[in-house]
Parts: C-alpha cells; structure tokens; sequence
C-alpha cells in the first residue's frame, strides 16, 4: 500500500509542474518546447503505467460488493471523460490545459467548460470507483478526482492572473462547471476527439481492458 501511495504522490507532483509557469517556463527554455512535451509525455506515461502496477501489485481489501449495475457507471461516465480529455489536449485554451501553445485563442470545446480536461479526468476517474469497491481503487481514482478537482481551482486562479483585466471579455461565454452543450457549434478538435474516443472504447471494450488491467468490463456489467 506504501509503494501505490508513493507512486500517486510521484504522480501527482510530476502532473502539477504544467500548473507552475516559473518551472515550465526555465524547462520549456533550457529543453525547447518540443523537446519538453515529448520528455513531459514520456515520463508522464511510465510513471503512469508504474502507478497502475503498483495499484494491481496493492493487496484487495473490499469495501462494498460490487453490482453488475455499477459497472453501467463507468460505460456513462468515462467516455465523456474521454472525449473531454482528448478534445482538451488537442483545443487551443487561454484558461487551462492544452498541448497546444499558449495562446488567446479557443477551441469550440472550451465553451462547454474552460477545463475540458481536468474535468473530464474527474469524470473517468470518479466512473471507476463504484464497480471496483476496494481500498486501492479508492485510493487511486479517488486520488485522481481530488487531483482534477484541486486542479480546476488552481488553473482558474492561474487564468485570472493572467488574463488580468481582459479576464471578462476572454470568460463570457464560457463556464467554470459545464454550459449546455447544444449549441456550442463544432471544430475539426472536437471531431477527432469523437473519433479518438470512439476508437480507444471499443478497444478496451474488445479485450484491451482485459489485456492490461487483467478486468472485462462487458463481464463485469453483465455478471
């Protein structure tokens, strides 16, 4: 259990050096911005994969029994979240995280929310607690959630010093939480996340999720 905590907390701090400018500022200065993002995505990813064999190495100590009806949570949940989370990376965003370069310009999902992808990592992750019911999933996606929620607050504080004065005109027609999704309009991010989420569902749902993670979610939904 020790070693799946240190993992998050590795996690956590590596996934909190976006929110510091000063610190990807002289990263970003010493390494070239390309640079950055490739070693950034590398590391972020092995010690991703370090923290889920950590959490599958964790002894199962149950807290509730878990229901077929459950798993239905995570069918609703976490293809939101990743739609939010793909489309997010990929969208041009003056307020939070982005794989793109800064900038004063939006993708069409920031209307829906100026955080597409912390809340949308709080969705996957909140989607997977219900149908697991033990003490290291728990701890791991409710880790993951209070991390995305912890985010939200500090990229909005981040956003409105930046932004300064210009902060009402650039926020009008957005929203912290979630605005009405209908109406927002359409841009080619916002296409291939549909088709990146669309494609990574059905290859979890057609054995990816058994292969790497050893659980079925259609046998868990079905008993």
């Amino acid at each position: 259990m020790s070693r799946l905590i240190l993992a998050l907390a590795v996690f956590i701090a590596l996934h909190s050096v976006p929110a510091i400018p000063a610190l990807r500022g002289r990263l970003i200065e010493r390494m070239g911005r390309r640079t950055y993002l490739v070693a950034y995505s590398i590391v972020s990813t092995l010690v991703l994969g370090w923290l889920f064999y950590e959490a599958l190495q964790t002894d199962y100590i149950e807290l509730w029994e878990p229901a077929p009806w459950q798993a239905w949570i995570t069918f609703l949940l976490a293809p939101i979240g990743l739609f939010l989370v793909f489309s997010g990376l990929i969208s041009p965003n003056p307020f939070s995280v982005t794989l793109r370069r800064q900038t004063d310009r939006m993708g069409v999902i920031v209307r829906l929310t100026r955080h597409p992808v912390l809340w949308g990592f709080f969705l996957w992750a909140t989607g997977h607690i219900a149908p697991n019911g033990d003490l290291r999933s728990l701890l791991l996606f409710g880790g993951f959630a209070l991390f995305s929620l912890g985010g939200v607050a500090m990229q909005e504080r981040r956003s409105r010093k930046r932004l300064g004065a210009r902060w009402a005109a650039f926020s009008e027609g957005t929203s912290l939480g979630f605005r009405n999704p209908l109406g927002i309009g359409w841009d080619a991010p916002v296409w291939l996340a549909l088709g990146l989420t669309a494609f990574a569902v059905a290859l979890l749902l057609g054995g990816g999720h058994l292969e790497a993670f050893g659980v079925d979610p259609m046998a868990m939904a079905t008993g």
